[in-house]
């Protein structure tokens, strides 16, 4: 924890801190900076241009890798993808591509018998027992084969980072205290109040009767003061989100502590029972999309494409997608394996863009992901992936999965690396304090912070940050992109996404991610050293279309001359 606690907590991500607070639109991130003063992503002018324009659209396919989705929730219904080879509830594989009744999509953290993996160990731990007792001893490594030599390196790493500083431990200890203390005053509230749920806000208002419940409430709010939870997000954050997140935390902090002296409980043989090294035995999981832990991968596909003018909730950025939700993240870090096969299910069934909001720094099976990255490149599918939250500079620090096809000796034309910005309104600079960054590996920053969209339990919204907020953004904008210009490529959407960025003003404070607050000029975040923005690129698409329709005739008259002169 580099950060100290509250930001190790911000991190994760869950509620953003700062002094800053004062109100802000809830769909602040959709908003344009010249009409509205927000480095939003101009949503309004992008949909004006169309509708100017008067362009069609059609439906564009987005498969969400995440961590299951609400698919009850009043603002998504509408808008999933429904496998139409498929008929739902019959136990039968109608359309034979191995999976039974994946009507939305898949679940591949899932057992035959209905189960689902809920946390799972993080790849760091699972890299180090897998090859401890080979490497442990200090081998002599000059018989070693070149993939042998690769996994010395990488359980080196992988034991030098479990040496965990008595700091580290004493903040995490500190923090596990605190959750106790917030669960004991929370049941006390909960019986007072006569509810199950309440924000910090409703809890100020009420006026307990008892001693025990005055108690409770002071030991309660002093314990989210102390945490840095701003005013502004204990307006919107439940006392059950808060709780959740900060136990799912702190837990998994304690697993990470305790992992170097025993392996972590890995619950896939157990639940999902497939051959793990054996990338051919593909056909498992169950069709149980949603899973235990569907609260991130509600947020993610709410904000691509939650069903826009409904009159209710919030409009996501997309407004004719289909979202096909495959499940590939528990509380832990995901599997390489996994990742591999949801990519290529997304490829096989349509989907014209995948986004990614989740990452690691171990990737021990790495070559099954490449290939499952460049079976997209070549079927024309954009991948749009969340880079981080820890504060890293991945130029320096490599996080996983990323563009670079090493048995191919390429990098991916078909990957977009999202960075997390803010607005001076929210956090008082235009970063965010926690996003990875990188001149090289990073290509777009999107808004990240103070991110308002759809979460579990039907007609339930709320906050969350972090790249993962980010990348569903950017995904949005290409997805309108394909839907609007369906003859542009992955390539040229990409291209066009990164070359009609917005520059922030100059004067416009940028802190550097993950230390100190450094001032560094925004530019030297990323390789665009801006943030997306759809009016821009609805333009540039159709400027590229109109050159597009130039070249084409340029060609055919080339033609016609030619045939002429013989």
């Amino acid at each position: 924890m580099r950060r100290g606690i509250v930001l190790s907590i911000v991190a994760v991500p869950l509620f953003f801190v700062c002094s800053h607070a004062q109100p802000v639109p809830k769909n602040w991130y959709q908003l344009d900076r010249g009409q509205d003063s927000f480095y939003g992503i101009s949503l309004g002018k992008a949909y004006d241009y169309l509708r100017e324009k008067k362009r069609p659209s059609q439906p564009v396919i987005v498969a969400v890798l995440d961590s299951g989705v609400d698919t009850t929730h009043e603002d998504l219904k509408h808008v999933l993808w429904r496998n139409p080879r498929e008929i739902p509830g019959n136990g039968i594989d109608d359309d034979g591509n191995g999976y039974i009744d994946d009507v939305y999509g898949w679940n591949f953290l899932g057992g035959k018998d209905g189960r689902s993996i809920k946390r799972a160990p993080d790849e760091r731990s699972r890299v180090y027992h897998r090859w401890k007792d080979k490497f442990q001893q200090k081998p002599d490594t000059t018989g070693f084969t070149t993939a042998e030599k690769e996994a010395y390196h990488t359980w080196l790493r992988a034991s030098g980072e479990l040496n965990f500083s008595a700091e580290e431990q004493m903040e995490v200890a500190i923090l596990d205290v605190t959750c106790k203390a917030l669960k004991r005053h929370d049941k006390v509230l909960r019986k007072e109040m006569g509810t199950e749920e309440f924000t910090c806000e409703k809890l100020e208002q009420f006026q307990p009767q008892t001693r025990t419940g005055k108690e409770a409430k002071l030991g309660y709010l002093t314990g989210i003061r102390l945490l840095g939870i701003s005013a502004s997000d204990r307006e919107n954050e439940s006392n059950a989100s808060i709780l959740n997140q900060l136990e799912e935390y702190v837990e998994g902090k304690k697993l990470s502590f305790e992992s170097k002296d025993a392996p972590p409980r890995d619950p896939r043989a157990d639940i999902v029972k497939d051959d793990y090294s054996n990338f051919n035995d593909r056909f498992y999981g169950n069709n149980d999309v949603m899973g235990p832990t569907p609260m991130h991968g509600t947020h993610v596909a709410g904000l691509i494409g939650a069903e826009r003018n409904n009159g209710i909730g919030i409009d996501g950025v997309a407004d004719n997608v289909k979202l096909m939700i495959l499940r590939v993240v528990p509380d832990g870090d995901e599997y390489d394996k996994d990742v591999a096969l949801a990519i290529r299910y997304a490829v096989d069934n349509g989907a014209r863009v995948i986004n990614m909001s989740f990452g690691k720094y171990f990737s021990p099976e790495k070559m099954w992901v490449d290939s499952a990255v460049k079976y997209a490149e070549n079927k024309d599918v954009l991948i749009v992936h969340a880079s981080g939250n820890e504060g890293y500079n991945l130029d320096v620090k490599t996080g996983f999965p990323n563009p670079w096809l090493k048995a191919w000796n390429s990098t991916a034309t078909n990957f977009i690396n999202v960075g997390a910005s803010s607005d001076p309104k929210i956090t008082g600079t235009i970063t965010s304090d926690f996003s990875n960054y990188g001149r090289k590996n990073v290509d777009v920053y999107a808004p990240g912070v103070k991110m308002y969209s759809t979460l579990p339990g039907r007609n339930e919204y709320g906050n969350l940050q972090g790249t993962s907020m980010s990348a569903p953004v950017v995904t949005g904008i290409a997805a309108m992109l394909r839907s609007y210009y369906p003859e542009l490529t992955a390539v040229q959407v990409k291209k066009i996404i990164e070359q009609s960025v917005l520059i922030p003003a100059p004067e416009e404070v940028s802190l550097k991610p993950g230390g100190d607050p450094v001032p560094v000029p925004f530019g030297n975040l990323s390789r665009t050293g801006g943030i997306a923005n759809a009016y821009n690129a609805v333009q540039a698409a159709d400027q590229a279309k109109k050159t597009m329709a130039k070249e084409i005739i340029h060609i055919s008259s080339q033609q016609q001359t030619n045939q002429n002169n013989n």
